[in-house]
């Protein structure tokens, strides 16, 4: 098995967001040579890079392991009522740069709207013209699941085969949003 330089223990360790003393205590090796590595002081031995290589990819897996819906979830959800029209749904997902939202009635989410949708009912006859002014109730679709923030994300990932995109919600409340974007930032 081919490792990666040294000095890429540097890198990895601030990708996982842990410190030298926290890798220094989960593989038994000392924080100032860690430090030492880092800087490219000394040369470490064959085993001591293995031993750092392999802690690091542990901690990694089990940081994944760990995940929640709450870490993962963008936490400013837009979202839109089903009374609105569609044109109020079609400009907030240009201007924000999203492609879906969900749909509430009041607080609750009843619905979900998409770019997918809008063109569907185009695709199938109506105008943009007809489209526009009519209540987003009359074209959306079924609504989002609703997770809690501590679901973990292996059940969150396997709810999104069926649907693209996931609400995180605390005592009843919309504080996230997962979608299938968010998912591939973790890949």
């Amino acid at each position: 098995m081919k490792f990666p330089p040294a000095t890429d223990i540097r890198r990895m360790r601030k990708a996982l967001d842990i410190t030298q003393t926290e890798l220094a205590k989960e593989s038994g090796i000392s924080q100032s040579t860690i430090a030492k590595i880092e800087k490219d002081r000394i040369s470490a031995s064959y085993e001591t890079v293995v031993r750092l290589f392999e802690t690091l990819d542990e901690m990694a897996k089990g940081e994944r392991k760990d995940l929640t819906a709450a870490d993962v979830a963008s936490k400013d959800v837009i979202t839109v009522q089903s009374t609105d029209k569609v044109r109020v749904a079609t400009e907030l997902m240009r201007t924000a740069g999203f492609s879906q939202l969900p749909v509430l009635k009041g607080e609750t989410p009843i619905g979900s709207i998409s770019e997918k949708i809008i063109f569907d009912k185009i695709r199938s006859g109506k105008t943009m013209d007809e489209l526009k002014d009519s209540p987003i109730s009359l074209i959306m679709e079924e609504s989002y699941p609703v997770v809690t923030e501590s679901t973990p994300m292996s059940s969150v990932t396997a709810m999104m085969s069926d649907c693209s995109a996931v609400i995180v919600a605390k005592k009843g409340r919309i504080v996230g949003m997962i979608t299938k974007a968010d998912l591939l930032k973790l890949v």
